[in-house]
């Protein structure tokens, strides 16, 4: 158990018996009245989702989740295959379940995937990627006043906006919370 207070986003608790992900947090001290916490829940059984408001003393069962190392394989449609690296178990993720980290997806690549008894229920993407830049502009010569980014594609076919002097043949780090660039790596 631990105080709503303490609640954060990508949190999964056990709310009404269910497992819910947090997906927004917001600490409000109003003038008048007691301080509360309102959460944005989604249920991961039915996939519904719904604010909900707990006082800043009530107390919250946090889900206790176990985390399995799988390699993505493939993409089929709106499904994802992974494979367990310990025993070769595949099982396919909807691109819900991986949110805006599908896009930094490579095949080959280790992710930790969540469950909750055997069900999958999210992923814990790694902070940051490295790949490939496969086409952008080339850089102006003499133009060294404009500092502006340019889109540049990825391997993956993610789009972001990277430092004028970046080529292709590349290889970006990108932060995967919220997929900008970090740095040439």
């Amino acid at each position: 158990m631990i105080n709503a207070i303490q609640l954060r986003k990508g949190n999964v608790i056990i709310f009404d018996g269910v497992p819910h992900r947090v997906l927004s947090y917001e600490h409000r001290t109003p003038g008048k009245g007691p301080a509360f916490v309102r959460v944005l829940l989604r249920n991961l059984e039915s996939g519904a989702s719904y604010d909900n408001r707990f006082s800043s003393s009530d107390s919250v069962e946090k889900a206790t989740l176990e985390q399995k190392q799988m390699e993505y394989l493939y993409r089929d449609g709106d499904l994802f295959a992974f494979m367990d690296t310990e025993n070769y178990e595949q099982i396919s993720l909807n691109s819900e379940l991986l949110g805006d980290y599908e896009k930094f997806l490579k095949e080959g690549q280790v992710i930790e995937i969540q469950f909750f008894g055997e069900k999958p229920i999210g992923i814990e993407p790694p902070t940051t990627v490295i790949l490939e830049v496969v086409e952008t502009e080339p850089e102006l010569k003499g133009a060294t006043a404009s500092n502006s980014p340019k889109p540049a594609t990825l391997d993956t076919g993610a789009v972001i906006m990277v430092p004028p002097f970046v080529k292709v043949g590349d290889k970006v780090r990108i932060t995967t919370a919220d997929g900008k660039y970090q740095e040439r790596a």
